[in-house]
């Protein structure tokens, strides 16, 4: 163990999706692809927003933040992953690794927090409707949004610290991913794992179950509010602005609680990738089409956006 103590980590090398340049390309285009439409969907909805003096709401300024989030999330991984996609050497240096595992585990650990809180903001609207304006107002709407970023990134940083002080047997580590994530890091240490273990079940726990636990408990009481509204069209305007966030919410969750709350060794290392390419790439670029072709005030905005536009 104390020859481990003396190896100093210089870089981390990836071995990526595939070793064969034509499938690299078309990856390297389908990923391109994907986070143009990641970006331009976001920027678009962030944009609808600002412009539209009817979505100065608590829901729509949680939104804002959810697609700023994506654009930052996504743009920690992907950038990285084109770039190793045309090269021989995927490797990415120790500093750079702990940059990335910093702020991708920041900006999901945000994302929870942040999904938790506009489940509670949709409580609000629909179970209290009269105190929604006083409840809600825009000095509480921000400190549950700086509370989600500090919550974040005190959870990273432990995480990060907890990580990056294993022990490893080479200058230069080989990990199976395309990366730098928490669970494919320590997968090549040499040293015991069992704290790392169980630090990511305990933030896990605090960041992931708590606020899933929140959203859920949110929705029974928005279900049991929305049952006992008389009109039909009443009923189906609260479920329709409920449903892109909880679809939202689904995704989101279902796949952080599948890759992290699972029992150790229970997934291949290809599997593992699979999973965090769906939730650091593919839900990014999914959450601003769900709200923007399940809610209509998202889609009216868009229109004028569009219509200003032509027009100018």
């Amino acid at each position: 163990m104390g020859r481990y103590n003396q190896t100093i980590v210089t870089e981390f090398i990836f071995l990526g999706f595939s070793c064969q340049r034509c499938t690299n390309l078309c990856l390297f285009l389908l990923f391109l692809t994907i986070y143009l439409i990641t970006l331009a969907g976001n920027t678009i909805i962030i944009v609808a927003i600002r412009l539209d003096p009817w979505l100065s709401t608590p829901m729509y300024f949680f939104l804002s933040n959810l697609s700023f989030l994506d654009i930052c999330y996504t743009t920690s991984v992907v950038p990285q992953m084109l770039t190793h996609f045309l090269t021989e050497h995927r490797a990415i240096s120790f500093r750079r690794c702990t940059a990335q595992l910093y702020v991708s585990l920041s900006l999901g650990g945000i994302e929870f927090l942040l999904l938790a809180t506009m489940a509670y903001d949709r409580y609000v609207a629909i179970c209290r409707p009269l105190r929604y304006t006083t409840i809600m107002n825009k000095r509480v709407c921000i400190q549950m949004v700086v509370a989600s970023w500090m919550g974040g990134l005190l959870n990273s940083l432990v995480q990060t610290m907890f990580t990056l002080r294993s022990h490893f047997c080479n200058s230069k580590v080989i990990i199976n991913h395309f990366v730098c994530e928490v669970l494919a890091v320590i997968r090549v240490a040499c040293s015991d794992t069992y704290i790392n273990e169980i630090s990511i079940v305990v933030a896990g726990v605090i960041v992931l179950l708590v606020p899933c636990f929140t959203v859920l408990l949110s929705y029974v009481y928005i279900i049991t509010s929305i049952l006992h509204i008389r009109s039909s069209e009443g009923r189906h305007k609260a479920f329709s602005t409920c449903a892109s966030h909880l679809t939202v919410v689904s995704l989101c969750y279902g796949t952080a609680i599948f890759a992290y709350m699972r029992p150790k060794g229970n997934m291949s290392p290809s599997q593992d990738k699979m999973v965090t390419l769906f939730y650091a790439v593919i839900t990014p670029m999914l959450n601003p089409i769900i709200y923007s072709l399940r809610n209509k005030d998202v889609k009216g905005a868009l229109s004028k956006a569009v219509g200003k536009g032509k027009n100018q």
